[in-house]
């Protein structure tokens, strides 16, 4: 089996083992570490005997053995015991049947999303621990450092286990006030593989698939919360467009170009249903999951580029700025306006930021105004940031049909 196959399966069961090992052993560092040395003793083993017919078990026995050493370790250091029964529980054999993990992974997203825990820690712990995600990914998609949110996932930890945070979904008094960071982690994550900063693919298929499994287990435990609802809703709405958003030569397909047919009309309907629920239970008091939801669902409902209601997408956008502005829907509110109202008046709206992203649509704008060198001068500085492979060759595409522009 390819090296790569071997460690996507083991991100995806070494979430899930992370999640039932931290209830066992209380503590999230002990059990990351155990986590990360089964792992790396999978990457020895497997690559030449193949995965396993079972590999979560596989990794759960030594996961739980690499726990003990660590334990043990622990104790002798410090001169104290721990209590017998939980080296007990670390020696079963026994692996946890389905439904108990996904209680466990409930249980650890609730945890990293405490309320004494600050946001933006909140997000990175999760996308740690559940999503498996590097510092370095984890600082591309917060817009931050990897040296910063080392630090950041460092504090986190030893806040948990200093105010011995209890590994539980909260009682539903507490909902409240960890609710909107637990939606952030699931968003987060499904911007994590639908948009990645840079590598191969253009989309990490197995993060999308996660984040929409997490949404799903989200909206299953509260039924009845508007939130939850939202954020499956735009989340279906955006993976429905997924297969039409790569030619068959793997090259990006734009909004206006992509192939309809090809969405996927089931998830687009269900996302519908959703918002419209969220939306009732909410007394029609958009939060920002539901006018992303909105904005999503517009598109869905044409059934053309030219056909889409424009003004009302750019009304949504108008609205989420007030609610949550961000520097995506920053950008996003500035291409709504160059496609209701005209690319001058979008123009005017974009930030003076070098990322990358809003050199790209800067280039764009300028080159609908006929402004070609300032165009290519934007896009050869974007094609000097990091991209995936589709977004690099969709730029340098773009580059020459604007020096060929230029030139007639």
């Amino acid at each position: 089996m390819h090296f790569d196959a071997v460690a996507e399966t083991i991100r995806i069961e070494g979430t899930r083992i992370l999640a039932t090992l931290i209830r066992t052993v209380g503590d999230v560092q002990i059990a990351e570490d155990a986590v990360q040395e089964a792992s790396l003793a999978a990457l020895r083993a497997w690559p030449e005997s193949g995965v396993p017919a079972e590999p979560r078990a596989w990794l759960t026995v030594t996961a739980r053995r690499k726990a003990i050493d660590i334990l043990r370790r622990e104790r002798a250091r410090v001169d104290k015991e721990r209590q017998g029964s939980e080296l007990l529980n670390l020696g079963s054999a026994v692996v946890e049947p389905d439904h108990v993990v996904q209680d466990d992974l409930l249980r650890l997203i609730f945890t990293c999303c405490h309320p004494t825990l600050a946001p933006a820690t909140r997000v990175a712990l999760a996308l740690r621990t559940l999503c498996g995600l590097s510092p370095a990914s984890i600082g591309a998609v917060m817009l931050t450092s990897e040296a910063a949110t080392a630090k950041r996932l460092t504090r986190a930890r030893a806040k948990i286990a200093a105010a011995r945070i209890p590994y539980r979904v909260p009682a539903e008094a507490e909902l409240a006030d960890r609710l909107p960071a637990v939606c952030a982690v699931v968003h987060t994550l499904y911007t994590a593989g639908h948009a990645p900063a840079d590598g191969e693919s253009a989309y990490d298929l197995d993060l999308c698939t996660e984040a929409i499994r997490l949404a799903e287990l989200l909206h299953a435990l509260l039924p009845t919360q508007p939130m939850p609802a939202a954020v499956l809703s735009l989340l279906l709405l955006t993976e429905a467009r997924r297969p039409a958003r790569l030619d068959a030569a793997g090259d990006l397909v734009t909004l206006d170009h992509q192939d309809r047919s090809r969405w996927d009309a089931a998830a687009i309907t269900r996302g519908i249903t959703l918002l419209n629920d969220s939306l009732t239970r909410s007394n029609r008091q958009a939060d920002p999951y539901q006018l992303q939801a909105a904005i999503a669902a517009e598109h869905a409902r044409s059934p053309t580029y030219t056909t889409t209601d424009w003004p009302e997408i750019l009304r949504l956008y108008t609205l989420l700025l007030t609610v949550a502005p961000t520097p995506a829907a920053t950008l996003a509110h500035a291409v709504a306006t160059a496609e209701a109202q005209d690319p001058a008046a979008a123009l005017a709206l974009l930030p003076q930021t070098p990322d990358a992203r809003t050199r790209t649509i800067r280039a764009e704008l300028l080159a609908r105004l006929n402004r070609h060198d300032e165009a290519i001068q934007e896009l050869t500085a974007a094609l000097a940031e990091p991209a995936t492979t589709a977004e690099r060759r969709h730029r340098a595409r773009r580059l020459a049909e604007f020096k060929a522009q230029r030139t007639t």
